[in-house]
């Protein structure tokens, strides 16, 4: 029986490799010198006579689980496992891998696992682990000299791809066993140095950085010293490892762990911010003093002048690991309001997470003439700040400084999620229409599948400055970025034929499923607007057919 399944995973084995060979391997290798070879790890799987062969447990491409013809659907037992099947296939594997040490399909190193249902029940483990040391001290060598050439020696931006290979070779133990955490960082920080003139590369160059290091930090690293159990929602338990000591807390890899943290809570999305904190958590767990530090007064990568001012209006403290700006009023003054303002915006310039929270202390406790909006220390500082018109300039120019999609004020969950500089926006687009243009550039940033309180000022917007020339095309923008859910009393105004002329002038462009959306807010659908319609006369009827016809396209 054992040398009919041998046959059979032996043959897909086969498959397998005819399946990753079936493309252009070299080619796809010569993008960039720092690759080799492209497959490093297969999954064989086996269970009741079905057996699959993968890139990884989550590979959802290679050939699936293979029915063979007569093949046996017997439960194997862990000693045919362990002393049949394993050698057997790592023999199989070692000569397969010995076959292609000269071609790029197979990387410098290849781990060869197996998944088996047994009677007792399952068993995961390693068959064989192979290094093609040619191909390795070939590797070694091009990362030399890209490090020298392009990254010490070089005055030009860099490529993503070669930030994503190098960013995972210096963190693979298998070419440097001995971690040079120091040397790491530099060149990390050298890349990024090199590509700051480009927004949009800098931040895809970050990524693949924090990606190679988180990946090491979890699966390396922190498996080192503690036990790990995932929770609901993707969470993580981290039990420290009683038996287990780590040598010095202020060198080597600890400094990698707290790099990777300050990395995610600077650079990547505010939902990222929790990993990074976890990982200062196992930091200080581990003793690093560093750590601490971090966490009482921010990751120190902000020069303390733009973190921290004080005078006699104001103090204003900021701690980026947090996403916090503390500000005590001393003073309820013009004055006192205007520094504040101007040192959330330098933070928000200098690297500060765009999604944060004010932490106000203040005699005056008001709120934005808004129902809906979270009542919190963010709210109240903006809507001090209102209460002086001569600041209404700065507040724009704050707004402007901190709107950015997919990024949230710390301090609202829920209905109430929005967009950093929405306070601002939505009391100076209530104010004065001088600031209608602020508004609808805030609409386009909008991501309304995770927010709605855009809802709460559009209702807040009509009833202050009503439906006409002035405000439609901001109204427009609004309905258009707003949610199913939002709740309008104004199709009377809209369907005043004035108001209807410039509704129809500003969708002009609009493509059909948006101007759908809008009538769907105002009337509740075509089907009730094509009612109105049919009671409509004269020109309103033409009018309200034309709306009804761009809406259903």
């Amino acid at each position: 029986m054992t040398d009919t399944i041998l046959d059979e995973m032996k043959a897909s084995i086969n498959e397998w490799f005819d399946y990753i060979g079936d493309k252009d391997v070299e080619g796809i290798a010569k993008r960039t010198s720092l690759q080799v070879g492209i497959h490093d790890y297969a999954l064989l799987e086996y269970a009741k006579g079905k057996i699959s062969v993968t890139d990884s447990e989550l590979d959802f491409m290679s050939p699936k689980v293979k029915n063979r013809p007569g093949e046996s659907a017997e439960l194997l037992s862990e000693e045919q496992v362990r002393e049949q099947i394993t050698p057997q296939l790592a023999l199989f594997m070692q000569q397969k891998l010995n076959s292609l040490q000269h071609s790029a399909l197979i990387n410098y190193q290849f781990t060869f696992w197996g998944r088996f249902r047994m009677q007792g029940g399952e068993v995961k483990l390693p068959i064989l682990e192979y290094v093609d040391e040619m191909k390795k001290e070939q590797l070694l060598k091009r990362i030399a000299s890209y490090i020298q050439t392009k990254l010490e020696a070089g005055k030009t931006p860099t490529k993503p791809l070669e930030t994503f290979f190098l960013s995972r070779h210096l963190l693979d133990e298998g070419l440097f066993p001995d971690q040079d955490a120091g040397r790491i960082i530099s060149i990390f920080d050298k890349i990024q140095e090199l590509n700051k003139g480009n927004k949009q590369q800098l931040a895809e160059h970050r990524t693949k950085i924090v990606n190679a290091l988180r990946n090491w930090v979890e699966k390396k690293f922190l498996p080192r010293y503690f036990d790990i159990q995932g929770t609901q929602w993707n969470q993580k338990e981290y039990t420290r490892k009683s038996d287990i000591q780590l040598e010095s807390t202020e060198q080597g890899p600890i400094e990698l762990l707290l790099y990777t943290a300050v990395a995610i809570i600077k650079y990547e999305p505010a939902y990222s911010r929790s990993k990074g904190l976890a990982f200062l958590e196992r930091a200080v767990e581990l003793g690093s003093i560093r750590a601490s530090r971090f966490m009482k007064e921010g990751s120190g990568t902000l020069a303390k002048e733009v973190v921290y001012f004080r005078d006699e209006y104001v103090e204003c403290k900021a701690n980026d690991v947090f996403a916090t700006v503390s500000i005590a009023i001393k003073q309820e003054a013009e004055e006192s309001y205007a520094r504040a303002i101007r040192f959330i915006c330098r933070l928000l310039t200098q690297s500060f997470p765009k999604s944060y929270q004010i932490k106000l202390k203040s005699s005056v406790k008001q709120f934005l003439p808004i129902k809906g909006l979270a009542k919190s220390g963010t709210h109240r500082f903006f809507a001090n700040v209102m209460e002086y018109p001569s600041l209404h300039p700065m507040l724009e120019e704050y707004a402007r400084v901190a709107m950015e999609q997919f990024e949230w004020y710390e301090d609202t969950e829920g209905e109430k999620n929005c967009m950093p500089g929405s306070y601002a926006v939505f009391g100076l687009g209530l104010a004065d229409q001088s600031y209608f243009a602020l508004v609808e550039d805030y609409m386009a940033a909008v991501d309304e599948e995770h927010q709605s309180v855009q809802n709460f000022f559009t209702a807040a917007f009509v009833e202050q400055h009503g439906v006409n020339a002035e405000t439609m095309s901001t109204l427009v923008a609004c309905l258009l970025h707003g949610t199913d859910s939002m709740k309008l009393k104004i199709k009377a105004a809209v369907e005043e034929e004035d108001n209807l002329r410039l509704l129809l002038d500003k969708i002009s462009g609009l493509q059909q499923y948006e101007v759908e959306h809008i009538v769907y807010i105002l009337w509740g659908g075509v089907d009730k607007l094509r009612a109105v319609a049919a009671k409509a006369k004269g020109e309103k009827q033409q009018l309200l057919s034309r709306l009804l016809s761009a809406a259903t396209g």
